[in-house]
């Protein structure tokens, strides 16, 4: 169970690092910013990286949206639900406090620029409305967990699961990232939130509801779609 959680906790932290880290650090950074599509990108290769590395441990989930879809989903216990998410948070918020310390070593750095939080209205990137960024974090959490469920199946071609499901988040991000900077991950979300507080934190039951939904939803369609049976544990990224 320590290994387990342990795992989560180091993935968390290493997605929030990376992905917010290339948004905080180097999306703008003068004349060789990476910009959306390195953010993009960003989020991707911390999926794959995380879910090779120490899936074989976990599962790969990073995310309590994953959990809760492999578990409504019959792929993951019960049991494990909770202390997953709880690993997952913790990750995440460590991830963001070490971002921040690492970009406020900075004197220019001000937490002004939203710290890759997640928002809508004033606070989209693009100004979109709370529906629109409602609509897209249920969609694009729905995608993302079909995209897990399907390429873990056991009737899958093994060994590229990390890979399809590292491609499909950078997807998600190129889609997403002008309407709410993209979460379907509340784990993310937190941690930034947290930091910047104020819109931030007012705004971050958004990026908890919307991905859960999503997750929920996904994991009964794709349970229903393939036919399984619960399992009493997932099967590895």
């Amino acid at each position: 169970m320590i290994s387990k959680l342990s795992a989560e906790f180091i993935g968390t932290f290493w997605l929030v690092l990376g992905g917010c880290g290339s948004a905080v650090l180097a999306a703008a950074f003068p004349e060789v910013g990476i910009g959306l599509h390195g953010v993009s990108l960003a989020f991707g290769l911390t999926v794959v990286t995380g879910a090779y590395a120490l899936g074989p441990i976990s599962g790969g989930h990073f995310n309590p949206a994953v959990s809760l879809g492999l578990w409504t989903g019959g792929r993951f216990p019960t049991a494990l639900l909770v202390p997953y998410i709880v690993a997952q948070v913790a990750g995440g918020i460590v991830g963001a406090g070490v971002l921040y310390l690492i970009a406020s070593g900075n004197a220019d750095f001000s937490l002004d620029g939203g710290f890759a939080s997640n928002g809508y209205d004033m606070h989209s990137p693009g100004g979109y409305s709370m529906m629109a960024a409602l609509v897209c974090e249920v969609v694009m959490t729905f995608m993302f967990l079909i995209v897990i469920l399907g390429t873990t199946h056991k009737r899958a071609p093994t060994g590229f699961a990390g890979l399809a499901i590292g491609l499909g988040l950078t997807l998600i991000h190129l889609i997403s990232i002008p309407v709410t900077n993209t979460s379907v991950n509340p784990a993310r979300s937190t941690g930034p939130a947290l930091i910047v507080g104020g819109w931030a934190l007012a705004q971050l039951w958004m990026f908890w509801i919307a991905p859960l939904i999503g997750a929920a939803l996904a994991g009964a369609a794709y349970r229903w779609l393939s036919g399984e049976k619960r399992a009493l544990a997932p099967k590895s990224a």
